[in-house]
């Protein structure tokens, strides 16, 4: 009897939107290749299995948070956490995906060999460590770290004496009906929390230490339902992901080119959304420009709504303590609480935190460089997924799936076993990522790199992407092809 580790084609880490994504493009060019999931949770879904808090739901619209090759039926542009989990379990049953992922294996180490051509991959599992090799390894992990979220040093949290709930951790059995609930923050999680706990009855008082950017979107898309009426689903989805990413992509590249008019832009839908006179200068002017950090989204203003029925109040100001009865503000000032939500915040932990190892040398991310922001340098036979930032993750998703079927059959048609991006020592170096979220900013100097010029410099711009991705050149003087061992290495003339 052999005991010789399990063995795949291909090994998928993560079952979330990303992971189920990447299975069925493999499963649909390579029928024949063997792959398989390892996750380290005890359910499908990633971030929608992992978040239970009150009115949990995309922050981007669904005609492109959904695949591109499976049409979102729903009603609701803007889904609830509940619908799109139901969406990725369903794609993953449906093509028979769901079967072959392994649950509660968290993959602590993967490690390549270039005398073997595979990857030998570590996980735990209840305790246990299992291991599995693969020719290529496809990270699919998402960037949040899924055991804690973020939450600052407050001084004096031992002296409040209700619950004090990080979203992440969102219990069950919490009761809000009639409480006085203070949500801490400024984020999407706290536009989110704010009106759906004010619909269960609490009385919400969100504390911001600064404002963010927050616009009413509708949560249907009157597009979409008329194009539904005339065209088959599959062509009315079509149309409508086409319609929304170049609205998107208009918003941001105006947001980037123009700030102060898009400032301007925005105050003034505010100015209507809002009760006359409200002090918009205090509560919705960041100190950013607009999409220098993600935009929030208020389904049918619901965030404003809240706020004109006096349903919720906001605070600028910071936290200076924890006390008896709720907080005292930098200002001096005290909030009387019930109930204190920390929604400060997510902490990143890329791959998933497995630790790389190419031929005996452990990798150290930051002395990477991101190769069309999927791959490493160094590092062979590995992409991850990394969605974009000012749009839908998915749009990002889909097209790194699409160009490692791409990459695989390439290396197929010429016999090769390995592909590494190779680094030139000429290329100039910035940060991962040119985004301004604490999270972020938190973790950049944990991140790879990345170059001043392509392919290392990264781009947030699907519609630039797109013809690159989906049908440019896998040559290029950047990727390495090597055979065999036995043979000599061979660059890949384009």
């Amino acid at each position: 009897m052999s005991d010789a580790p399990e063995h795949v084609d291909v090994l998928i880490v993560g079952a979330g939107l990303s992971g189920i994504g990447a299975a069925y493009h493999l499963q649909r060019a390579f029928p024949t290749r063997s792959y398989l999931i390892l996750e380290a949770r005890a359910a499908s879904g990633g971030t929608w299995d992992l978040f239970r808090y009150p009115g949990i739901r995309s922050d981007s619209d669904m005609f492109t948070l959904g695949y591109r090759f499976r049409p979102w039926l729903g009603d609701k542009a803007i889904a609830d956490g509940d619908s799109i989990l139901a969406y990725v379990r369903e794609t993953a049953a449906e093509n028979g995906i769901d079967r072959r992922i392994r649950y509660r294996h968290r993959v602590i180490r993967a490690e390549w060999s270039s005398v073997d051509d595979r990857w030998t991959v570590t996980a735990d599992h209840d305790g246990e460590t299992r291991t599995v090799t693969a020719n290529f390894l496809f990270c699919c992990s998402g960037y949040y770290r899924y055991d804690e979220g973020y939450t600052p040093e407050f001084a004096g949290t031992e002296r409040f004496p209700g619950p004090i709930v990080h979203p992440q951790h969102w219990p069950e059995d919490l009761e809000v009906a009639d409480k006085r609930v203070l949500i801490i923050g400024s984020g999407a999680t706290a536009v989110t929390l704010g009106p759906a706990l004010a619909r269960r009855g609490a009385h919400v008082t969100l504390l911001q230490r600064s404002p963010s950017y927050i616009l009413s979107l509708p949560e249907r898309d009157p597009t979409v339902a008329r194009l539904r009426r005339f065209l088959p689903a599959r062509t009315a989805y079509g149309l409508a992901r086409a319609k929304n990413v170049l609205f998107s992509t208009a918003i941001y590249q105006l947001c980037q080119r123009y700030p102060q008019r898009m400032r301007a832009w925005i105050r003034g839908l505010q100015e209507k959304w809002l009760p006359a006179g409200y002090d918009i200068d205090t509560h919705f002017t960041p100190r950013y420009n607009p999409w220098d950090q993600r935009l929030c989204l208020a389904p049918n203003g619901d965030f404003f709504r809240a706020i004109r029925k006096g349903q919720l109040t906001m605070v600028t100001d910071t936290v200076d303590t924890f006390t008896e009865s709720g907080l005292r503000l930098g200002s001096g000032a005290d909030l009387d609480a019930d109930v204190i939500i920390t929604a400060t915040g997510l902490n990143l932990l890329v791959f998933g935190g497995m630790e790389l190892v190419v031929d005996g040398r452990p990798i150290s991310l930051p002395d990477t460089m991101a190769y069309k922001a999927m791959m490493l340098s160094g590092i062979p036979n590995f992409a991850y997924v990394l969605g974009y930032t000012n749009a839908s993750w998915t749009l990002k998703a889909d097209l790194v799936c699409e160009y490692v079927v791409r990459l695989l059959k390439h290396m197929d048609a010429h016999g090769y076993a390995k592909a590494t991006p190779v680094r030139d020592p000429a290329v100039g170096t910035s940060p991962f990522l040119n985004f301004e979220p604490g999270y972020v900013l938190r973790a950049l100097e944990y991140l790879p790199k990345q170059g001043d010029r392509a392919p290392w410099k990264l781009t947030m711009n699907y519609l630039r992407d797109l013809p690159k991705l989906r049908y440019g050149r896998i040559t290029d003087d950047a990727m390495v092809f090597e055979r065999a061992p036995r043979d000599a290495p061979a660059r890949a003339a384009g």
